[in-house]
C-alpha cells in the first residue's frame, strides 16, 4: 500500500485550505461535514466562500500564503492552481509534521482523500493512492447504486442495541449470529422501508428470545419490474430480487429482467396472458400467503408497476388479512418507459393538456371503455393490452367521434432490443398491425403527440425484427420503426 487507509476524527479540529476557488470550495464541504473548524488563506474568495464566511461557517485570512499561517492547524489542503504555492505549502507543512494534502499531487502528499461513499454512520472510502481519481470515481459511483442510503440509519440502530446485545450475549459466537440474523433480514427491512419504530420493536423482540437464531419471518416484496429494459429497475427493486427466496412471475416479466433474481432462488412461473391464466388469480393470492407464512421471503414480480393495471392492490389485500408484512416497490409503468423509448411525449402543451390510461382487454367480443369520454381532443390515450382489441378500439373511437385520421402508434416490446413501434391512424392501424406479425406486450398510443415520434424518436435497436419493418408511406403519416 502507498498510503494507509485511516479515519481521522476532525470534530472541532482547526484546519487550513489554501486556495479560495471551485476546488478550494470541496474540500471545504467535506471538511466542514466532518465537524472541522475551517480557515482558508486566500487573497479572495469565490462567491460561494464569501457568503460561507459571511454566514460564520468559515474564517478568511486575505493574504498570500505564508508559513506562519499554518501555526495552530492539525490538517492542511492545497487547493491552489499555482504550482510554486503548493509546493511552498507541502514543505512548510511536513517540516512541522502537519498532515497534508495537495490537490491532484500524490507525490506532494502526506495524505490522500478518497472518494467517499456517505451513509453516516457507515463511511466507505475509494482510492487507488492517486493513480486514477477517476477510475475511483467510477468505483464510487458503483457502490452508491448497490448501498441503499438507509444502511446509515441500519447502523445507527445497531449503534443504539450494541450494549444491550453484548449484555444478552456473553458469547463471541452467538452475538456475530445475532447481528447476521438482524442486519440480513426481516429487521434490516423495516429500516430500509423506514418502519424505524416497528424495526427496534423486531430487535428488542429478537433479543427477549432465548434463542439467539430465532425463526425465521417471512415477508413479500411487491415489486414492479418495469416495461423490459433491465436498467429501469429502481435500486430497491434490484436489492431486493437478490435475497429473495422464492420469485412468482409471470409473461410480462422480461427475461433479461428474470435473470437477475437470485440465482438460487425458486422460480414459480404464474402465467397470465389472455384466456390463459396458468395460476388464476385468487390462487396466486393464496400461495404469496402460504409461502411468506413458512417464513420465505417472497418476491411478486410484475411487469411495469404493481398499482397500474398490475393488480397489486389485490394481491396485498390478502396480505393485509393474513397479517403477512409486505412492501410495494413501484416500477416504470409502460405507458410512460414505452412512450420515452418511442420519443412519444404523452402530454405537450401543444397537442395534449392531459392523457388517460385504459385498459384493452375484451369482455367477449366488446371492449367495455368509455368511448366518448377517450374520444374528446386534446388529450392522449394510452391503451394497455391493446393487441387483441385493437381493432375494436380504434372502430369505437371513431365512432364516438374521433377523426379517422388521428394518429395512433402501437409499441411492440418497448424498451427492449425488440422494440417496434408501428405508427399510423385510427382508420388504418390494425390493418398494419395484421401485417407486422405483431407479439405481445403491446400499448396503445392515440393521439397527436403520436406526430412527435419521426423527430424524437431515439432507441432504435439493430435487431433481426428490421428485416420485417414495414415502410413509411410518405403521404399517409404510416410507419414502423
Amino acid at each position: 500500500m502507498d498510503f494507509f487507509p485511516v479515519y481521522l476524527k476532525l470534530t472541532d479540529a482547526s484546519c487550513l485550505v489554501v486556495g479560495g476557488g471551485k476546488i478550494a470550495e470541496r474540500k471545504i464541504d467535506l471538511l466542514r461535514r466532518a465537524g472541522a473548524r475551517v480557515t482558508v488563506v486566500s487573497p479572495t474568495l469565490i462567491p460561494a466562500l464569501r457568503i460561507a464566511k459571511n454566514e460564520g461557517q468559515i474564517s478568511h485570512q486575505a493574504m498570500l500564503f505564508s508559513a506562519d499561517a499554518l501555526e495552530g492547524h492539525s490538517l492542511v489542503i492545497a487547493a491552489t492552481n499555482q504550482e510554486n504555492i503548493n509546493r511552498r505549502v507541502a514543505l512548510a507543512a511536513k517540516q512541522r509534521n502537519i498532515p497534508v494534502n495537495v490537490v491532484d499531487r500524490p507525490d506532494l502528499c502526506s495524505f490522500i482523500i478518497p472518494s467517499i461513499v456517505d451513509r453516516s454512520p457507515v463511511i466507505i472510502a475509494i482510492s487507488t493512492g492517486g493513480a486514477s481519481p477517476i477510475l475511483a470515481r467510477l468505483l464510487k459511483s458503483r457502490l452508491e447504486t448497490l448501498i441503499p442510503a438507509t444502511y446509515g440509519r441500519l447502523a445507527a440502530l445497531a449503534r443504539a442495541f450494541r450494549a444491550d446485545v453484548q449484555a444478552r450475549f456473553s458469547n463471541a459466537r452467538d452475538r456475530r449470529i445475532f447481528w447476521e440474523d438482524i442486519l440480513q433480514g426481516p429487521t434490516a427491512e423495516l429500516v430500509f422501508a423506514r418502519r424505524e419504530s416497528e424495526a427496534r420493536e423486531s430487535l428488542k423482540q429478537a433479543l427477549s428470545t432465548t434463542d439467539p437464531t430465532p425463526p425465521p419471518r417471512g415477508e413479500v416484496y411487491l415489486v414492479g419490474a418495469g416495461p423490459g429494459d433491465p436498467d429501469l429497475l429502481t435500486f430497491r427493486a434490484l436489492r431486493l430480487m437478490q435475497q429473495a427466496d422464492v420469485v412468482l412471475y409471470d409473461r410480462l416479466v422480461a427475461p433479461a429482467i428474470v435473470d437477475l433474481v437470485r440465482r438460487d432462488a425458486e422460480r414459480l412461473y404464474v402465467g397470465k396472458k389472455k384466456s390463459d391464466h396458468s395460476v388464476p388469480q385468487p390462487d396466486i393470492n393464496q400461495l404469496l400467503v402460504e409461502l411468506a407464512t413458512s417464513g420465505k421471503r417472497v418476491l411478486r414480480l410484475k411487469g411495469g408497476d404493481p398499482f397500474v393495471f398490475g393488480r397489486g392492490g389485490e394481491e396485498i389485500a390478502d396480505l393485509v388479512s393474513a397479517k403477512i408484512p409486505f412492501q410495494v416497490i413501484p416500477g416504470i409503468t409502460a405507458a410512460s418507459g414505452c412512450a420515452a423509448y418511442a420519443g412519444i411525449p404523452l402530454t405537450h402543451r401543444d397537442f395534449a393538456q392531459s392523457c388517460t390510461f385504459v385498459t384493452g382487454h375484451l369482455k367477449g367480443d366488446a371492449v367495455d371503455l368509455n368511448f366518448k369520454s377517450l374520444a374528446q381532443p386534446d388529450q392522449t390515450v394510452i391503451v394497455y393490452m391493446s393487441l387483441t382489441g385493437l381493432e375494436v378500439i380504434c372502430q369505437e373511437m371513431c365512432a364516438h367521434g374521433a377523426p379517422p385520421d388521428l394518429p395512433a402508434a402501437l409499441i411492440e416490446q418497448g424498451t427492449t432490443a425488440q422494440q417496434r413501434v408501428i405508427v399510423g391512424t385510427l382508420a388504418s392501424l390494425p390493418e398494419q398491425v395484421a401485417a407486422a406479425n405483431v407479439q405481445a406486450p403491446t400499448l396503445l398510443i392515440i393521439g397527436k403527440v403520436v406526430t412527435l415520434h419521426d423527430s424524437l424518436g431515439w432507441f432504435r435497436p439493430d435487431t433481426e425484427n428490421d428485416a420485417v419493418l414495414l415502410p413509411r408511406p410518405e403521404s399517409s403519416g404510416q410507419s414502423t420503426t
